[in-house]
């Protein structure tokens, strides 16, 4: 039986935190598909993603970063809603409940915004600089691209180009569609296990870099007419 709803997490390095995610997660939507992406890690982060029952999991054959294992989990998801999270535990996947209730208001998309971020200083104040530069370039009507808790309708997976860095620029690429876009308040949580793989200064060039990319492919993007199609026998 096909599932209703797939939960894609991708994980890097994260062997302190993936089995108590899963199983969270597990507890909290125990009829998803969940694909746990292990990106290259080079410790046992894919041992245990093996050792939870019923978990899909995904290993490609080295790192090529969060975006790249998402877009893998994207496209071996089998249900016609998917969802997103990080894999280090500061998302609740309680909130899922949420971001599916709101898709039944007619939406195509719904994105998590983090009310109250459990990040330290510095990291909140980068987070809100990096959101108003993106808002000023890109427009696309979110007030926390960030936060990884997203929903949507799987057929809008057709409407992503894979680069590095389109895990923060969801909702710009999904509004330039057309599609319809909801935001819902989530929980953040501290993180308890692991260590975080960026840096400010780090998320701070790439996410320079990743607009431009993204400025100009948004902008470059071909849009096709309606098109009427005939066909005779």
């Amino acid at each position: 039986m096909r599932p209703e709803f797939s939960i894609i997490i991708p994980f890097y390095n994260e062997e302190e935190s993936v089995v108590a995610v899963l199983e969270e997660v597990r507890r909290c939507q125990p009829e998803a598909e969940i694909i746990a992406v292990d990106d290259g890690s080079s410790d046992a982060t894919w041992e245990k993603i093996c050792s939870v029952q019923g978990i899909r999991g995904l290993r490609p054959s080295a790192n090529r970063g969060q975006s790249a294992a998402m877009y893998a989990g994207l496209q071996r998801a089998t249900a016609p809603v998917v969802g997103l999270m990080d894999g280090d535990g500061q998302n609740d996947p309680a909130d899922f409940a949420k971001l599916l209730s709101a898709m039944n208001e007619g939406v195509d998309v719904v994105v998590g915004y983090r009310a109250k971020r459990k990040d330290t200083f510095s990291r909140r104040a980068a987070s809100k600089i990096a959101n108003r530069i993106r808002r000023m370039f890109l427009d696309d009507g979110v007030r926390d691209t960030g936060c990884s808790l997203k929903v949507f309708r799987r057929e809008a997976v057709q409407y992503l180009v894979p680069f590095n860095g389109l895990h923060r620029y969801l909702p710009a690429i999904f509004k330039k569609a057309g599609l319809r876009i909801a935001e819902v308040p989530v929980n953040h949580r501290p993180r308890e296990l692991g260590v975080s793989k960026y840096t400010n200064w780090d998320r701070a060039l790439r996410g320079i870099y990743d607009l431009i990319g993204v400025s100009w492919l948004l902008k470059r993007k071909v849009h096709y007419p309606s098109i009427e199609e005939n066909l005779h026998d």
